[in-house]
């Protein structure tokens, strides 16, 4: 089902949107749902801390390191 959404912007900001819009040959409307659809996938879904927890807990192993090359080209030999 979709919804509405009304927001208030400057003349200014309205005028620069419609031409943006038109520059990419999409009503008003398309580009706004794009550019909102864009800034939703850039924000993470995560609570900040639980990705700090994680990466706590991570760092509590010992895991093998060494230089990138040497362990690729040994992946790379079996």
């Amino acid at each position: 089902m979709s919804k509405r959404l009304q927001i208030l912007l400057e003349e200014s900001e309205i005028r620069e949107i419609r031409k943006l819009a038109r520059k990419n040959g999409l009503t008003v409307a398309e580009w706004v749902r794009q550019v909102l659809r864009t800034a939703r996938r850039g924000q993470s879904q995560i609570d900040p801390a639980r990705k700090i927890e994680a990466t706590r807990r991570a760092v509590r192993h010992r895991f093998p390191t060494g230089d990138i090359d040497q362990i690729l080209d040994e992946i790379g030999s079996g």
